[in-house]
Order: C-alpha cells, then sequence, then structure tokens
C-alpha cells in the first residue's frame, strides 16, 4: 500500500502547447515522448504521488508570443494525458524553483524526491534539476519523459535531440540525479 504521506511529487515542467507555434518544433519524437509521459502521470495517479504542473510564461503579453497567456498556447500539450493537478505554478525563469513558490509548497508537503519530466530535457528540465538538488532535494531524471529539438552550435554545427540527451544525462548522472526511465522512476517512488 502507498503511503498516504507522499514523500515524492512528479514535476511536469513545460509540457505546454507554446512549443508547437516554435520554428524548431518538430514531431518526430513527440509520440514516444507522450506516450512515456502519459504512463509516467497514470503511474503517479496509481501510487498517489502528487504531480506538479509547471507553465513557462515570459516575454510580452501579446498574442504573438507562443508563451504569453493572451496566445492562448499556455495550456497543455495536445495528446497529454489528462490529470487533476496538485499544484500548478507559473514560471519565468529556467527553473521552476525560482519564483514559483514551488519550493515552500513541496517542504510543506514532505516531499525529499522529486521526479523531474517534460520539455526541454537541456534546459528547464536540467536547469530545475540542477536546482533542485543542489537545494537538498533527491531527484531521479526520467529522460524517456522529456523531449528536445536539435538545436545549431555556435561553430555552425548541428546536436541532434538523441546527443542532447545524451550529452544531458552524461552531466546529470551521479551528480545532479539518477537518470531513469518511467518504469525505474515509479519503482523508486513507492
Amino acid at each position: 500500500m502507498t503511503n498516504p504521506t507522499p514523500t515524492t511529487a512528479l514535476l511536469l515542467i513545460d509540457v505546454q502547447a507554446s512549443f508547437t507555434a516554435r520554428p524548431y518544433w518538430r514531431e518526430d519524437d513527440v509520440p514516444a515522448f507522450l506516450s512515456h509521459t502519459n504512463a509516467l502521470i497514470a503511474g503517479c495517479q496509481e501510487h498517489h504521488i502528487p504531480i506538479v504542473r509547471v507553465f513557462h510564461t515570459d516575454g510580452p503579453e501579446d498574442v504573438s508570443n507562443a508563451f504569453a497567456k493572451a496566445s492562448g498556447l499556455v495550456r497543455p500539450l495536445p495528446g497529454l494525458g489528462d490529470f487533476d493537478a496538485a499544484l500548478t505554478v507559473e514560471k519565468r525563469r529556467h527553473s521552476a524553483l525560482v519564483g514559483t513558490g514551488l519550493p515552500v509548497w513541496l517542504h510543506q508537503q514532505g516531499v525529499r524526491r522529486l521526479i523531474v519530466a517534460g520539455i526541454r530535457t537541456e534546459q528547464c528540465c536540467e536547469t530545475t534539476t540542477r536546482h533542485a538538488s543542489d537545494e537538498g532535494w533527491v531527484v531521479d531524471y526520467c529522460l524517456d519523459a522529456t523531449l528536445t529539438f536539435d538545436m545549431a552550435t555556435p561553430s555552425g554545427g548541428v546536436l541532434s535531440a538523441a546527443q542532447i540527451r545524451e550529452r544531458t544525462a552524461t552531466v546529470l548522472a551521479g551528480r545532479f540525479a539518477t537518470i531513469t526511465s518511467v518504469a525505474q522512476a515509479l519503482e523508486r517512488a513507492v
């Protein structure tokens, strides 16, 4: 039986429609990402692990800005399973722990372990993971429930999404987080 006082919470970071309006948006990895993320959500619901929904908002409050509420895109990514969030926060920085009240809520709930998933692998998910680790939380970085996109390098090359995921796993593993699959994250949480 699951402990009624959760010590683990899922941080579902920036899984929002805003990204579909970005020029780098590609559908290639989205079906697998949604499948893994929805399995993670379902597992957390089954084990009564609270899910924190994090939305990113920034820039001018204008309909042309995909990360502005006025755009109508600061909402769950199409295909994401429905769930009742234990908490929903909006962030304006890369780390979900900055300016959101999330750290206070996590401490009030007695949360000691975080599962991190969402968009983008190397940006907000990685930054939140590093910050959470430095603040004393144990972090499970659920790599298969993160999504990113190819990026141009300063020298003019291209890093593929797969290379970025590998780089993120490399720099986080054993330093800031345990890299997990969905099944491993759920097993460690209960």
